[in-house]
């Protein structure tokens, strides 16, 4: 685990990695389908298009579907997703097992955390206060927060900058090749967990650093390390 020995600050991706985000994310993408006069796609194939921002999963949904490429479409449709998606997200969004209590080891370790995200910013605070993980970051970026989402290395430099951190300082957790490739692009070690939706394809394709099966795998993966570094 040397590569890990000199870590001062975890990111974390969200969608996959600490929540389960797939039934909200379905149920609105399924509403707007059906709003549109179209067919609904279901859990199974929404979970292959998730990890690039809404944007992106509702033109794969239009494409799937048979919709309208134009730009005013796909707006139309972004407009009908967002409305759905304040109904569904919060019913339709549970944290993975061992999340809340990892995190808050990690936090009494006094390990530095941050959040990287490339759902739109307006729904992922009061997705994290209504889970009860909001305080546990101090530094969150939203999709909307930069110009480049990852796998774009700019939300992690992001990151590092708030943080004060070198890249090899940070480490980088996720659940998709977007996470791992930004983590990668930024210098930053990486972890990735097999759990999540990665388009159908398994995350250690992507060589991160670690592969876990659990999200409690974390503790004594890097958790233990924290007393060389305080």
């Amino acid at each position: 685990m040397s590569m890990f020995t000199g870590i001062k600050g975890v990111g974390f991706d969200l969608d996959g990695t600490l929540v389960n985000s797939l039934p909200g994310l379905a149920a609105a993408i399924d509403a707007t389908l059906k709003s549109l006069g179209l067919p609904v796609a279901g859990e199974e194939r929404v979970s292959h298009w998730i990890g690039n921002g809404a944007n992106v999963l509702i033109m794969r949904a239009l494409s799937w579907a048979g919709g309208e490429s134009s730009k005013e479409y796909q707006d139309s449709a972004r407009t009908l997703f967002d409305r759905y998606y304040n109904e569904f997200v919060e019913p339709g969004t549970q944290l993975y097992p061992h999340v809340e209590s990892t995190l808050k080891a990690l936090a009494r370790s006094g390990m530095k955390m941050a959040l990287v995200t490339n759902k739109p910013t307006q729904f992922v605070r009061p997705l994290l206060s209504s889970l009860g993980i909001l305080d546990y970051f101090s530094v969150i970026i939203g999709g909307d927060d930069v110009i480049e989402k990852k796998p774009h290395p700019a939300p992690l430099y992001l990151v590092l900058g708030q943080l004060g951190l070198r890249a090899d300082e940070l480490v980088f957790v996720g659940d998709s090749r977007n996470d791992i490739q930004a983590g990668q692009a930024a210098g930053c070690p990486t972890i990735g967990f097999s759990y999540g939706y990665n388009y159908g394809e398994s995350i250690a394709l992507s060589h991160p650093d670690r592969v876990l099966a659990s999200f409690a795998d974390l503790l004594p993966t890097i958790g233990q390390l924290t007393s060389k570094m305080n």
